[in-house]
């Protein structure tokens, strides 16, 4: 449980299924998919590479400029929240984007936070690059950094985009893609998803109703990562799950909605299946977990928060299966993060 209360104020978000979270959530919910065939990108078996992209970007732009005109997108999609606020609090950026990898060179995370930050000028933060549960990461850090008073307001999330040739090559060749030929690839995507945040004293000092509360967030590491020749038991996310469950507000109330990363690669589905015999208990229906990569394709970075949207959009238009939700992801390089929000109207009501 946080120490103090921290509240999720907004959500921006831009995925291949729309320019906003709400047109976005409105599609997953209806089981759209933007999935599709690359414009140019052909795969080891002749065929056009499966993918989901942003059809506002240019084919051809490469990484940094993709994922910059992402983030500022989502990220001021979020903060209009504070447009009619004064005397604004500092907003602290924190940013993931996904691992480095072909195509996503060292210092990539660093030259997208710089541009983010000299557009939105935010008081201080920073940038990882933590791959797919990089945004819970982000998320978790802002969190904590609340609950210690160490900010007022954080703007927390990720943004990735696996559309660059170097990255496409790669994953082919690693066989990877998602295609006729190999069932159990995934079809990658692009996307930002940010979270504004702060903690609930902050948001009744300045007028704001809060979408969700923020219950508990944790982070854990996976030591038999996907690609390698160790077998997964889900230890790492097991962990994380089995720390969740102990801040469960009411152990007879276990989570009612379960979103995560999953993306139709083998090593993932199992690793939840192991996960869950670690944390018995914490949710009401283990295997009525979604998947919006069914939908958006996978996201990367900017999966986490933007599963978190689809939960605030729930809520706030009164289809949501019940007070509590959870989000989990697993990145390739071993970490692992999970976060509970709850209906914050709720808890006003409480």
């Amino acid at each position: 449980m946080m120490a103090e209360s921290v509240v999720i104020l907004s959500v921006g978000a831009r995925t291949p299924l729309g320019f906003s979270l709400a047109a976005s959530a409105a599609a997953v919910r209806a089981g759209i998919s933007a999935i599709g065939d690359h414009p140019f990108m052909i795969d080891r078996f002749g065929q056009c590479m499966k993918v989901t992209r942003d059809i506002g970007l240019d084919p051809q732009a490469n990484g940094v400029d993709r994922e910059i005109e992402l983030a500022l997108s989502a990220a001021r999609d979020a903060l209009q929240a504070l447009s009619d606020v004064s005397d604004l609090p500092p907003v602290t950026l924190l940013l993931s984007t996904g691992e480095s990898r072909p195509g996503k060179v060292d210092g990539h995370a660093d030259a997208v936070y710089q541009a983010m930050a000299a557009q939105l000028r935010p008081a201080m933060g920073g940038a990882i690059a933590e791959g797919t549960c990089g945004g819970l990461m982000a998320i978790h850090h802002a969190a904590v950094a609340l609950s210690e008073s160490r900010a007022e307001l954080c703007l927390a999330g990720g943004v990735d985009s696996y559309l660059v040739p170097e990255t496409m090559e790669w994953l082919d060749e690693s066989e990877r893609l998602h295609s006729e030929g190999n069932i159990y690839g995934f079809c990658p995507g692009e996307g930002a998803a940010f979270c504004l945040m702060a903690r609930a004293e902050t948001a009744a000092r300045l007028g704001l109703a809060p979408l969700v509360s923020v219950l508990a967030s944790e982070t854990g590491t996976e030591e038999n990562r996907i690609g390698t020749e160790t077998i997964c038991l889900g230890e790492g996310l097991g962990m994380v799950l089995a720390k969740m469950r102990d801040n469960l507000p009411d152990p007879e109330h276990p989570v009612d909605r379960i979103l995560c990363d999953m993306n139709g690669e083998r090593y993932r589905g199992n690793e939840y299946g192991f996960a869950v015999l670690r944390s018995s208990g914490l949710f009401r229906d283990a295997a009525g977990f979604e998947t919006p990569a069914d939908c958006w394709g996978d996201l990367g970075a900017a999966t986490g928060p933007a599963c978190i949207g689809l939960v605030a959009e729930a809520h706030a238009r009164g289809y949501a299966k019940g007070p509590l939700s959870l989000v989990w992801g697993s990145s390739d390089n071993g970490s692992r993060a999970a976060v509970m929000v709850a209906d914050a109207r709720r808890d006003a009501d409480a």
